[in-house]
């Protein structure tokens, strides 16, 4: 049966955070306009929208990803902090005007059904292990440490995810990753903008299929 997840959401709109299903995102909050989107959502369904903003205007990019408040303490100071559990990304159809102080928008799911499922190991049909050692290889020359051991206990979905969130790669290219329908899709586009960054003869034309 498939979920059925609000029409209408509260969005906070954030520059340089690209946020994936099944992954978790951790955020401080202490703006008064966010401090009520927060507090409202908390209050109700617990669920709330991330979507990166540009850099012109108040414009918001069109795919943001719908999040669940897992985890909620005030502070002392007035802020709230909070872990934001990813479910499903979205696409924005159109702002709504309301009397709030934060935003909140129009979203339709259907396009990214797939972010629900959870991904058979089965289903795998490239080389993980090859995959795994370019991302590696990657990460180390950008400095970037990770408990490998821990990450391949997470499935498919979820690693790409969590690469995708975490790569030492540009905002644009995030949103990109973000946009790509299918997991495959997701991990082609991942590698070829490691191959684009690494100039690694190493790197073989794979892809998935």
């Amino acid at each position: 049966m498939e979920k059925k997840f609000p029409k209408q959401i509260p969005v906070f709109p954030l520059s340089g955070v690209i946020y994936f299903p099944r992954t978790n995102l951790p955020l401080n909050i202490f703006e008064d306009r966010y401090l009520d989107l927060v507090n409202d959502s908390f209050r109700s369904d617990k669920l709330m929208g991330m979507v990166q903003s540009k850099k012109e205007n108040s414009l918001v990019y069109k795919v943001g990803c719908l999040g669940k408040i897992s985890d909620y303490q005030e502070t002392s100071d007035g802020r709230i902090i909070i872990n934001l559990t990813g479910i499903t990304r979205f696409e924005i159809t159109k702002e709504i005007i309301n009397e709030k102080r934060y935003r909140e928008f129009e979203v339709d799911y259907k396009k990214f059904n797939q972010d629900l499922l959870v991904t058979n190991e089965k289903e795998k049909n490239y080389d993980s292990n090859g995959f795994t050692e370019k991302i590696k290889k990657f990460f180390e020359k950008n400095g970037l440490m990770i408990n490998w051991k821990e990450f391949e206990k997470l499935d498919e979905t979820q690693k790409i995810n969590t690469l995708s969130m975490i790569a030492p790669i540009s905002n644009e290219e995030k949103q990109k990753l973000l946009e790509t329908v299918t997991l495959s899709d997701k991990t082609n586009t991942l590698l070829d903008i490691v191959k684009f960054y690494s100039y690694d003869n190493s790197f073989d034309n794979e892809t998935v299929q």
